[in-house]
């Protein structure tokens, strides 16, 4: 079969079967891909509609301001906590943190264990310690002041206990 549009492509000897079958492969890939992006538009078109359940595009655009005005107010918010986290945390650094108490029998008496030494340290471990000594006397108190986890005087065994667990030594 000769075809002048043959000849001018210059296909003049070339069987045509050959391109309806090339046609016909194109066209069957085409019905997939519409079959495939018919499946997607459904299911694109089920998620809309269950979206947009009850609204109309109005509605919808107030929904949508209202939720960036609430993440607005959310983040302004979490700005502020953030501030009043490190305010926090700027205090607590000179507030006693850590504590070592250690009850004791001053002078062996029958009365029991009741004088004590407290241990009070902030962050930086520096701080006081209180020593109340309890006798048939009386009670007499003192205090010895701590330094970065160490005191300048020396310290009894039952203070050096309590300084030891406040530092959780």
């Amino acid at each position: 079969m000769n075809s002048p549009l043959m000849e001018s492509l210059g296909l003049e000897g070339f069987d045509i079967a050959w391109i309806f079958l090339v046609l016909f492969i194109l066209i069957l890939a085409l019905a997939v891909l519409l079959i495939v992006l018919f499946t997607q538009f459904r299911s694109m078109k089920k998620k809309t509609m269950k979206f947009m359940k009850g609204k109309d595009g109005r509605s919808l655009e107030k929904d949508i301001i209202s939720l960036f005005e609430d993440n607005r107010f959310i983040k302004n918010e979490n700005e502020t906590i953030k501030e009043d986290i490190r305010q926090i945390q700027k205090r607590m650094r000179h507030c006693f943190q850590k504590v070592g108490l250690v009850k004791y029998d001053a002078f062996n008496q029958m009365g029991g264990k009741l004088s004590f030494c407290l241990c009070l340290l902030d962050e930086r471990d520096s701080g006081f310690l209180l020593n109340s000594v309890h006798s048939s006397d009386g009670c007499y108190s003192y205090t010895k002041e701590i330094e970065r986890g160490e005191c300048k005087l020396s310290l009894g065994d039952e203070e050096k206990k309590a300084l030891d667990m406040a530092l959780g030594l």
